[in-house]
């Protein structure tokens, strides 16, 4: 399996780093990708873009190694991502080069407008990648991409679609020790307690212990090892 993650800003990907090491772990083909490189972050204060650029990249960069992806950044910038058709186009140009099975994404309405857009493009993606002239406009030469794509999107709440959980119970202390990697450096009020907390949540609902839980859309599905 390729298991390609579209997120918009790093640190947005903790919601799957057990489910990607699994699969890292099991030989399968795993990138992570960032549509910006969330240099607005207000934690930052009055550091210069291109400096929390620098730092960002590199937290993206180690997460990737820690849970054993390659990974890649756009910069189709911090809040100004519009979902329009050149910022799809420019990831069906990596959905043709890397050739996922299946992505992981934003929700269709997070509060976050970058979070929004990144969940369009992810979807909007899948199709450009299958047309040879669009694709051409990349300036690449790309072959499509026109296998099928299964597109994963963290949970909404009420939002009607299938639910699929990863069973994520023996990746417990990476996901912690990732949560508080970037806890610590952002200082933020919730600590890793109450992140597993909430997998552990997933994991009672599913039958197992510690769960990373997605919407596919497709077809009701119990808890997996790894995503089908």
């Amino acid at each position: 399996m390729r298991l390609l993650a579209v997120f918009a800003h790093p640190d947005d990907e903790l919601g799957c780093v057990g489910t990607l090491a699994r699969h890292a772990a099991r030989g399968d083909a795993v990138m992570l990708a960032w549509t910006t490189r969330g240099e607005l972050a207000s934690q930052f204060a009055d550091a210069s873009a291109e400096k929390v650029r620098s730092v960002r990249e590199g937290h993206g960069a180690h997460v990737a190694g820690r849970v054993g992806a390659e990974f890649t950044f756009f910069d189709m910038g911090d809040s100004r991502m519009t979902g329009g058709r050149d910022e799809a186009l420019s990831l069906a140009a990596l959905y043709a080069r890397f050739k996922p099975d299946a992505v992981i994404t934003w929700s269709d309405d997070s509060p976050h407008p970058d979070h929004r857009m990144t969940a369009k493009i992810a979807f909007d993606a899948i199709t450009l990648a299958r047309i040879p002239k669009i694709l051409a406009e990349s300036g690449e030469a790309l072959a499509p991409h026109r296998e099928p794509v299964r597109l994963y999107q963290y949970p909404t709440h009420g939002s009607g679609r299938p639910q699929v959980s990863v069973d994520v119970s023996d990746r417990r202390e990476l996901v912690r020790e990732l949560f508080g990697f970037y806890a610590e450096f952002y200082g933020w009020p919730a600590n890793a307690d109450d992140f597993i907390a909430a997998r552990r949540a997933f994991g009672r609902e599913a039958g197992v212990e510690l769960a990373e839980r997605f919407e596919l859309k497709r077809r009701v599905a119990p808890a997996f090892d790894y995503l089908p």
